[in-house]
């Protein structure tokens, strides 16, 4: 007990594995202050920034789990290296925890030992054999198909992931496989989400007997949910394709969250990786979810991960009554958390649509500084000034239309409108998809009280920030993390090490050690909240004309109200 003592009055660390979808990242965290000191990040090494693609589809996007086996031992290698160098007298012996996310749904076929089918010779260079990337959209049609069968034979699969199911999911991806590639289908016994492959490995449970399932996976893109007793049953999944009923057979009825051991770290992974023989791995789960984690998420707060995309993320009790939320995308019990639902939703584009504009629009095309020049320039205009107005869905809408077909629009142009207020209108674009989102959940129940943001725009684009919050009506904070993922995964980690090995015994304590905040926040402006509050108005108009079947209403004010909003602005 003596020895033990000591052990625990020093440093202790977990280990967070973020698997991106160009690269796999780790993060080296001090359990007790939630100082980072060690991190490194591998680059896939197939196909383009780690992506398959095909020439002859532009909907097709895999990756070879070769690139996560070896990125794995690369990268906490190099990652013990950089905490060696940064904290002088770390000893990886003193990592008690390892957790693990990763994109998805990023399904991949395995043998009836679990090894992938692209470790065979056979399937080698087959990407229908690899892992089917999140981003892979080639089974649109198929998912279309899932969710008309799911409204006459299984509603309620669909309440709890937004009303329609998409091709980025689990059933959408498999049944493609079936139709395009039957010989690959037929040699997979089953097929495993990278979420959960990935600790399996590292604890040897890697055989579809031992394998444990993660709900966050399952819930969110699986149509798997307690109330039904796990996945969708045979009979739904039969009358899509038989086959899909002989994977329903592998598949277990118990999911786990991330507060579980996946199992612990194995004498051949510990040699690879030089770490300890039987740490602690927990089950794993998204991106997004253990992002959300590391901001320090808990009930009344939003996570916002803001980058190319978004991904905004809330909890609520289980003991409390939740009805179903139209247009989100899930809402699954512990998916982020034990004891409470975990709610997603996001915007199909954010910065993606800031750099198109750059990239193909703006005169003079994408020269150095281009983005700084323009949000210089817009920097300069007050909300409204501009005169225009703009919608969000260049890569289609993810909540609460959930419609992938939605496309984005401005309007209000001028001859005599500017780069830079287009700039700017879009800006304010994703700001106002923001607001939507937030006031879906408030709708229903699910009251937003803080607002934490990380991603590279949370970072680095104060504009955006001041913007978002204005419209929002919410103070916008920032984490202090740069690599929230992998922070939440290591908060995972400390979790499933237990307090009597140094870590914790349950999450609120352990966020609440190892999380901040920056001291930068961005508050709401009222006299800019009073003009966005008008334009919000607007765009609620034709975002409901242009994105719902029901508007009954009429866009003539539309233009003319923006010109009046303009003149009170600028005084004219």
């Amino acid at each position: 007990m003596k020895d033990r003592s000591k052990r625990i009055m020093k440093d202790i660390y977990a280990l967070g594995l973020d698997f991106g979808t160009n690269s796999v990242r780790a993060l080296i965290v001090n359990v007790q202050t939630g100082e980072e000191i060690g991190t490194a990040v591998v680059n896939y090494a197939h196909g383009e920034q780690g992506v398959i693609l095909s020439p002859k589809d532009p909907h097709l996007a895999r990756q070879h789990p070769e690139d996560y086996v070896s990125g794995l031992e690369q990268v906490v290698k190099e990652t013990i290296e950089d905490a060696k160098a940064n904290q002088p007298g770390f000893n990886p012996d003193d990592i008690i925890g390892i957790g693990v996310d990763t994109t998805g749904s990023t399904p991949m076929p395995v043998d009836r030992e679990g090894i992938p089918l692209a470790f065979h010779e056979e399937f080698a260079n087959d990407p229908n054999a690899m892992a089917w990337l999140w981003k892979d959209h080639t089974s649109y049609a198929e998912a279309e198909e899932i969710t008309q069968q799911a409204k006459q034979q299984r509603p309620h699969f669909l309440a709890k992931c937004g009303g329609t199911y998409s091709s980025e999911w689990f059933w959408s991806k498999l049944l493609h496989c079936r139709r395009i590639a039957p010989k690959v289908f037929t040699s997979a016994y089953t097929w495993v989400e990278c979420a959960d492959w990935i600790p399996a490995i590292l604890t040897g449970t890697s055989h579809p007997s031992k394998i444990k399932r993660g709900i966050c996976a399952a819930g969110h893109k699986a149509m798997a949910n307690p109330a039904w007793h796990g996945y969708p049953d045979e009979t739904f999944l039969g009358s899509l394709d038989p086959e899909l009923a002989r994977i329903r057979q592998t598949l277990p009825d118990i999911l786990y969250c991330v507060k579980d051991r996946a199992g612990e770290l194995t004498p051949e992974w510990a040699e690879k990786i030089s770490l300890r023989v039987g740490i602690p791995v927990a089950v794993g789960a998204f991106d997004a979810h253990l992002g959300a984690v590391g901001c320090g998420i808990a009930p009344g707060v939003m996570t916002k991960i803001i980058g190319t995309s978004t991904c905004d993320m809330m909890v609520a009790p289980m003991n409390e009554p939740l009805p179903d939320i139209p247009g989100l995308c899930g809402i699954v019990p512990e998916s982020i958390l034990p004891g409470m639902f975990g709610l997603e939703a996001g915007q199909s584009a954010f910065g993606d649509i800031y750099n198109w504009f750059v990239q193909y629009i703006q005169p003079g095309g994408p020269v150095a500084g281009s983005h700084e020049k323009l949000t210089e320039e817009a920097e300069k205009l007050k909300p409204g000034e501009s005169g225009l107005l703009a919608l969000d869905w260049h890569n289609g809408n993810r909540t609460i239309l959930v419609d992938p077909q939605l496309t984005g629009a401005i309007f209000g142009l001028t001859l005599i409108t500017k780069p830079a207020e287009i700039y700017r209108a879009w800006i304010e674009a994703t700001a106002f998809g923001a607001r939507v989102i937030m006031e879906r959940f408030e709708e229903y129940g699910v009251k937003v009280n803080r607002v934490i943001n990380c991603g590279g725009i949370a970072m680095k684009n104060p504009l955006v920030m001041q913007i978002i919050a204005d419209i929002m009506g919410k103070t916008m904070e920032i984490s202090r993390s740069q690599q929230t993922c992998a922070l939440g995964s290591a908060i995972c980690g400390s979790v499933v090490a237990g307090k009597q090995n140094g870590g914790y015994d349950d999450f609120a304590s352990a966020v609440n050690a190892m999380t901040g905040v920056q001291e930068t926040k961005y508050t709401p402006n009222p006299e800019h909240q009073q003009i966005y509050n008008q334009l919000y108005k607007l765009y609620r108009q034709l975002h409901d004309a242009f994105g719902t079947r029901e508007y009954q209403g009429n866009l003539a004010n539309v233009m003319k109200e923006l010109l009046n909003i303009r003149r009170t602005v600028t005084n004219e």
